[in-house]
């Protein structure tokens, strides 16, 4: 009906055209012919000169005079877009230069654009032209404009008598799309009432097709076979289900579920709910372990907003971002059936993640004593007072040590002190490093748990002790240099401790120096680190291959159950099977991963400086959009300080 219907309305324009084209350009002819058209009008509707108005004028003269047959001047009609009339007009006097004779005069109704569907105005134009070349190229540009020509005789009878069957086709065809137009809408409305129906029909059958495609047929075609994995929890539940389907469809034939022995390794899946969807999908964006391996996702939910609330530590902040995430959270069953924007659809997703991220924010801002950048005293007196009353700066001078140290975090009487800023310097860096290498030897330890259940003794004895040793040989030492110098309140240079501890193991420390025997456990500790690397890169690689080659000869031994030597590893491992084993790519293999710890263990540690660098500025940033624009609005210069009971 559609297609009917375009058909028809393309054709009523043409005809509509065709009939534009006849009035107006029928009347251009017969006033050129009375010679009713005065000069002076076809000086004002074109942009030709005088001089080439009265040559065409002249032209057209001759040829009316003498005939078409006579003189050979003949002429175009047609209809284009107004919009496009005086392009179309200098076009065809560059091309002809000139020698050509342009009448145009407006349709006088709209017309309806077939492409767009929408009433546009047009212009019916006649062009008088003199040769076969000039014929050519004026139709050649007409097809470039999207101009519509239409023959229209010179005769006068011969124009009314064709305007006559123009229009009567027209009303025709008028009466024609009408009914077409209400019988469509009569279809409509019938099959209106069982859209629904159909479409549901087709998804489901949609949905068979796009199963039976993941099924194949069996040696005798005639039923299906499909192989899936599944988890062991789910069997049951798989069963109970094939046989509902069963009885649903009431198939004669049940369907067997059979549990398959295969060598191929099982792909990773972890059950998650929705509190910890989100940590999943935070892990499984940096990777996917391997079947049976440890799901770091697990740690992650308390680690991953952890780390983030040492840098937005603000327990004002904190508060506001809590409340947002139990907005979400108390929402959440009618914001989970709207279509929501990529924005708040993200900020849905994560509500759980937001939820601990705030508590932890607030716990870490009391450790910072920060409440929108101003410290409280809430968990009783500072510890620091004026050495006299007549004091005349209490927070930059004359503070001294009258009581206990405050109970919980930061003393409150650092903020605004001379000494704030390198004292928060020295506590969050330090804090950041201590974070960074327990993390990274919690990531070690459950790699020891990883190889022990799959009992990869070569990956223990040749990847997690020389990995232990290396990492606390270098940061686990630093790290215990700071814990000593917070417990003993010493003022040695860790810089220079861990510098020299490089270029001149043996030198004398100092005053750097924080216990008996420093200097010697460091010499123990460099030397540790620097067997550590030939531990992790040599043994390995040759150990398999010694294996590899027992286990082709026929000598019997003890199979250790390496990662490399599982057939149903990673890609690029060794291989059990002969072919597959390649020494040199085993060796390349190990020293990558050697390189990559050993210069990770140093990047790592540093990116952990990070945590420092963003608390440090959000502490800052709060402190100066509290300091200079909310008490610059109040007019208050003063610092506020409150105290708690």
């Amino acid at each position: 009906m559609n297609t009917n219907s375009g058909t028809l309305r393309q054709t009523y324009n043409e005809l509509l055209e065709f009939k534009l084209v006849l009035s107006k350009a029928g009347s251009i002819l017969a006033a050129s012919q009375n010679h009713a058209t005065p000069a002076d009008h076809e000086l004002d509707e074109h942009i030709y000169d005088k001089e080439v108005d009265d040559g065409n004028g002249y032209l057209l003269e001759q040829g009316i005079h003498q005939g078409a047959s006579e003189s050979g001047v003949r002429f175009v009609s047609g209809i284009i877009l107004k919009s496009k009339a005086l392009a179309f007009e200098r076009m065809l006097f560059r091309t002809t230069r000139g020698n050509m004779f342009f009448n145009e005069a407006s349709a006088g109704e709209p017309v309806m654009d077939p492409s767009s569907g929408e009433e546009v105005e047009k212009t019916v134009f006649v062009v008088f032209f003199s040769g076969e070349q000039a014929k050519a190229k004026i139709l050649r540009i007409c097809a470039s404009f999207g101009a519509n020509c239409y023959p229209v005789p010179e005769e006068i009878v011969k124009q009314r008598q064709i305007f006559r069957e123009v229009s009567s086709r027209l009303s025709d065809l008028e009466v024609t799309l009408d009914a077409g137009t209400q019988h469509r809408n009569k279809a409509l409305e019938s099959v209106g009432s069982q859209l629904w129906r159909w479409i549901l029909m087709v998804k489901k059958e949609k949905a068979v097709y796009d199963t039976l495609n993941m099924l194949n047929f069996d040696v005798t075609k005639k039923c299906l076979v499909g192989e899936g994995w599944c988890p062991i929890f789910a069997k049951s539940q798989i069963e109970d289900v094939l046989q509902r389907a069963t009885l649903h469809s009431n198939s004669q034939v049940g369907i067997i579920f059979h549990e398959m022995d295969t060598i191929d390794s099982p792909p990773t899946y972890f059950r998650t709910d929705k509190f910890t969807n989100a940590f999943q999908e935070i892990v499984d964006a940096y990777g996917v372990g391997r079947y049976e391996e440890i799901n770091p996702a697990v740690y992650s939910v308390i680690t991953f907003p952890f780390l983030f609330a040492v840098m937005f530590g603000d327990w004002g902040h904190g508060i506001c971002l809590l409340l947002g995430a139990l907005f979400l959270i108390l929402r959440e069953k009618k914001l989970s059936s709207q279509k929501l924007d990529s924005f708040t659809e993200m900020a849905f997703g994560g509500r759980y993640v937001i939820l601990l991220m705030a508590l932890f924010s607030i716990y870490c801002g009391l450790i910072y004593n920060e409440f929108f950048s101003v410290p409280f005293h809430i968990f009783g007196k500072s510890a620091y007072a004026c050495r006299e009353n007549s004091c005349s700066d209490a927070y930059t001078a004359g503070l001294v040590k009258v009581r206990d140290p405050y109970p919980f975090g930061v003393d409150p009487s650092w903020r605004g002190s001379r000494s704030e800023l390198p004292f928060l310097n020295s506590l969050k860096m330090k804090m950041s490093i201590l974070m960074g290498v327990s993390q990274m030897n919690l990531g070690i330890l459950l790699s020891y748990f990883d190889a022990k259940f799959h009992k990869n003794a070569l990956d223990i004895r040749y990847q997690f002790i020389p990995q232990l040793i290396f990492l606390n040989s270098l940061f686990g030492y630093l790290s215990l240099l700071i814990l000593i110098k917070w417990c003993t309140g010493s003022k040695a240079d860790l810089y220079h401790v861990m510098i020299y501890m490089f270029l001149d193991p043996a030198g004398d420390l100092g005053e750097n120096q924080l216990f008996w025997g420093q200097k010697e456990l460091q010499i123990l500790l460099l030397l540790l680190a620097l067997v550590a690397v030939p531990w992790m890169l040599f043994p390995k690689p040759f150990i398999l291959k010694k294996l590899h080659k027992e286990r082709f000869q026929g000598h019997s031994y003890r199979f250790l159950g390496t990662s490399e030597m599982d057939p149903d590893s990673e890609p690029d491992s060794a291989r059990s099977r002969h072919d597959d084993f390649n020494f040199g790519e085993v060796f390349v293999h190990q020293m990558i991963h050697s390189i990559e710890f050993v210069l990770g263990a140093v990047s790592n540690t540093a990116s952990y400086l990070r945590l420092w660098a963003l608390s440090l500025a959000h502490s800052e940033l709060s402190t100066v959009f509290y300091e200079k624009l909310l008490l610059f609005a109040w007019g208050c210069s003063c610092r506020v300080n409150i105290h708690g009971p």
